[in-house]
């Protein structure tokens, strides 16, 4: 009986020691987590205007297609309302943008009045705001320096950082923001509210050990960046094609080596290895196969996250693709961050 005792006593301790521990992680981390979403950055101030007036090639080529019915002496642009034509043009290249490559939707709704980026008892709540200028918008009163610190630096106004995946847009133009800008005003109003952020217990533990990092914290250049106004001209080259790749490192890395989905789900599999280490013999056709059906090169259906990206990949251009293939061809040969330990 002794010994019994002497056992009990001694599983006892190692319980209460256990709970002590994770007690104690726990309280470090949510205090940890708390301080870094409190932390107040400096971001630049950027404005730019929304929507983009016509550029000069625009209003040349809008004068060249009116000329022949206007009368001697009249200016072919008499009697147009270039601001309501500007518009329309920057309203359709933001709704482009946002159901191709940005995939702005799929955190925000197909409305934009919100969705779900996580929604996890063990890794938080993270749903993503309201961008419509219906009740509970988180950016009704947003100016463009606001939207350009949010979308491309994970800042919000008041300078704390937010989930907001801001490495997937840190090299977005201005003019595209302007775009993306226009067509989300545009859109019907929509009354919803999201909570503020809430991280979970292993949540909390990934952002207090910088296993998981706020884009705020990864940024490049310390939030001081000369945006480009305009992106690259659309063509089926490896210049275009890495602008728009820009939004793979998300999940495939900076170098699109691939490797675990730092933040996702349990049951994401590591992101593929874009560079030809990973792509191997793959063809332009089996990119295109991949991206339009979400099937990969042996005939096997993607999996999550990727397979989200089907009805994205299908609204691109033959252009785009040509432009992101040819991109991919350039990048050195790299191993995938881990292979082979």
């Amino acid at each position: 009986m002794r010994i019994v005792r002497l056992l009990a006593m001694v599983v006892g301790a190692v319980v209460v020691l256990f709970v002590a521990v994770g007690v104690g992680t726990y309280l470090w981390a949510s205090n940890a987590t708390t301080k870094k979403l409190d932390l107040v950055r400096e971001v630049h101030r950027v404005e730019f205007p929304i929507p983009f007036p016509l550029s000069d090639d625009e209003l040349a080529a809008l004068r060249a297609e009116r000329s022949a019915g206007a009368r001697r002496g009249v200016d072919p642009l008499a009697g147009l309302d270039l601001d309501s034509i500007a518009s329309a043009r920057a309203i359709a290249r933001g709704e482009h943008l946002t159901k191709t490559f940005y995939a702005c939707t799929e955190c925000h709704g197909d409305d934009f009045g919100g969705g779900v980026m996580i929604d996890d008892p063990a890794m938080g709540q993270l749903l993503a705001p309201n961008l419509t200028l219906g009740e509970g918008s988180r950016t009704a009163q947003y100016t463009s320096a606001d939207w350009d610190r949010i979308v491309r630096h994970g800042v919000k106004p008041d300078g704390k950082g937010s989930p907001m995946p801001a490495d997937d847009y840190y090299l977005m133009s201005d003019r595209e923001l302007s775009d993306v800008v226009a067509y989300i005003r545009s859109l019907p109003p929509v009354n919803k509210t999201a909570p503020p952020v809430a991280f979970g217990p292993v949540g909390k533990v990934l952002v207090a050990t910088d296993m998981f990092k706020l884009a705020a914290d990864k940024h490049p250049t310390n939030h001081v960046i000369d945006h480009v106004p305009l992106p690259p001209p659309v063509a089926p080259d490896a210049t275009y094609g890495k602008h728009l790749a820009q939004t793979c490192s998300g999940c495939h890395g900076q170098n699109l080596a691939g490797g675990p989905i730092i933040g996702g789900p349990p049951h994401w599999p590591p992101a593929a290895n874009l560079t030809p280490t990973g792509l191997g013999a793959w063809t332009y056709e089996d990119l295109v196969k991949a991206m339009r059906e979400g099937v990969s090169k042996n005939g096997a259906a993607l999996r999550e996250p990727m397979s989200l990206m089907q009805k994205y990949g299908q609204n691109m251009t033959d252009v785009e693709l040509q432009a992101l293939w040819a991109y991919l061809q350039t990048l050195p040969p790299t191993a995938t961050p881990g292979a082979g330990m």
